[in-house]
């Protein structure tokens, strides 16, 4: 689509349940409108509504469901249209399976084209619920539209946005999962058949396809993996750091800065699905990696968090979790809750963490303030701001000398190699020469330090049977 092409249009749809309040309602629905966006749609109109429950046979009552077909230039109807088929009892009960409907929020159209063009019509109804088959196939039905339950948006918009061959197999085999219970008989084979049997029969035959499918997928992921984890083993003894948090956070951002590398940066949801690691710059010695992992949502669907373990591995496998929030964002404890639920889902809440409050420079002192004083333990910064950035960095090394040990090694002249060693793997305090060796002071994990020991007392042994 060039530049110049106008979007085509969306309609969103939700229903307000007894146990969300307003805002909760209001915001969710933003959200909707966001992932919409980010799947390059443009939002026309919001149908609202509140209800005990959703509808079991479309989700709105009748009246918005003929609301929501206006708009869309549908019949309103949610009976399949086959000529010369006859309907079933159990398509008439869904029919009629509609509740009163509450009307307490108002429909919020946008304006159409100026200059007296014709509208553009409606190409897509986007739900903000995660509905059934049944519920889905009526919607379009009612509306003559393609319909995207709020699974369907988010994994249509990971579909689009994988970019390695890792995230590209992860979200395959979650859209082939959330397309098989919703795969239809095709109306025109209806037509062609006496009876239901051979429709049945190849609804089924598409089933196995699909299962086989995700089979072979399932094969060619763990092949990939294997692979990864290979990368990851020659990583293993780095100190590693992983930013999570909620999509949109500012966590590419702030691997940007913290790396000095190009990762990429935009203002849309789940901008980033791959992981990406590099090396704090200006380089620490020793080396400090971090990595930026796929953002989290609310109601992030479980295939998808099933799809892409190995990807999360990144964060169950850190020795520091930076969980970054956008401060900006007036539902960023809700973000907050989600990304925990996520990283307990995932095994990773034992891993140590902090918390960065990022994007303060959109909030003024008071708002910072306030926030200080409900979370006097986060790090309040902006990713924009080198001094802030230069800070993290600073804590980031802090954490890993925090859980340093000293020792003194005795290392011969023969194996001057160790010293290098030394200099990349920790913190050389002193060199002392003396005439067996050299006397190395050195601050590191306890962990290398018992490495080393372990070395010298090998070369040692060599020299004493030599």
């Amino acid at each position: 689509m060039s530049p110049e092409s106008p979007r085509p249009l969306a309609v969103l749809v939700a229903v307000r349940l007894p146990e969300m309040d307003a805002d909760a309602a209001e915001a969710s629905l933003a959200e909707l409108a966001r992932l919409v966006t980010t799947l390059g749609y443009e939002v026309a109109a919001r149908v609202l509504q509140s209800r005990g429950s959703l509808s079991p046979a479309a989700v709105l009552g009748e009246g918005k469901l003929k609301e929501l077909a206006r708009l869309t230039g549908g019949s309103g109807n949610t009976r399949p249209i086959i000529p010369g088929a006859r309907r079933s009892a159990a398509d008439d009960d869904a029919e009629d399976e509609f509740e009163p409907e509450e009307d307490d929020y108002e429909e919020e159209e946008e304006d159409g084209d100026e200059d007296g063009a014709s509208p553009r019509e409606i190409a897509l109804v986007a739900v903000d619920h995660d509905i059934s088959p049944s519920q889905l196939r009526n919607l379009e039905r009612a509306t003559g539209v393609t319909v995207l339950d709020r699974t369907g948006v988010i994994i249509e918009i990971f579909h689009r946005h994988a970019k390695s061959r890792e995230a590209r197999l992860q979200v395959e085999i979650a859209r082939l999962n959330y397309e098989a219970p919703r795969l239809r008989e095709s109306p025109k084979s209806k037509e062609r058949q006496a009876g239901r049997g051979a429709g049945e029969a190849a609804l089924e035959l598409d089933r196995r396809k699909i299962r086989d499918r995700i089979a072979e997928l399932r094969r060619e992921l763990a092949a990939v993996v294997r692979e990864q984890d290979v990368r990851r083993q020659h990583r293993r003894g780095a100190r590693r750091v992983a930013l999570v948090g909620y999509t949109n956070a500012g966590k590419s951002s702030l691997m940007r800065a913290l790396t000095s590398s190009e990762v990429y940066v935009e203002d849309k949801l789940f901008a980033t699905l791959d992981t990406t690691v590099r090396a704090l710059s200006p380089e620490a010695k020793p080396r400090v990696l971090v990595s930026d992992t796929v953002g989290f949502i609310k109601k992030l669907p479980h295939d998808l968090v099933a799809s892409f373990k190995s990807t999360l591995d990144e964060a169950l496998e850190a020795s520091l979790l930076l969980h970054v929030v956008d401060a900006s964002d007036p539902g960023f404890r809700e973000q907050l809750e989600v990304t925990r639920d996520v990283l307990r889902e995932i095994g990773a809440e034992g891993v140590p963490h902090r918390l960065v409050m990022n994007k303060v420079d959109q909030l003024s002192a008071e708002a910072i303030a306030a926030l200080q004083q409900e979370l006097p333990d986060a790090w309040y910064i902006s990713a924009k701001n080198p001094e802030d950035v230069k800070e993290v960095r600073a804590r980031i090394i802090g954490f890993f000398e925090s859980r340093y040990a000293e020792a003194e090694l005795s290392v011969p002249y023969a194996q001057q190699r160790l010293v290098s060693e030394m200099h990349e793997q920790g913190r050389v305090v002193s060199e002392r020469y003396e005439e067996d060796g050299v006397k190395v002071r050195l601050r590191s994990d306890p962990e290398v330090l018992d490495s080393f020991r372990a070395k010298l007392a090998r070369l040692s042994a060599t020299d004493t049977l030599g």
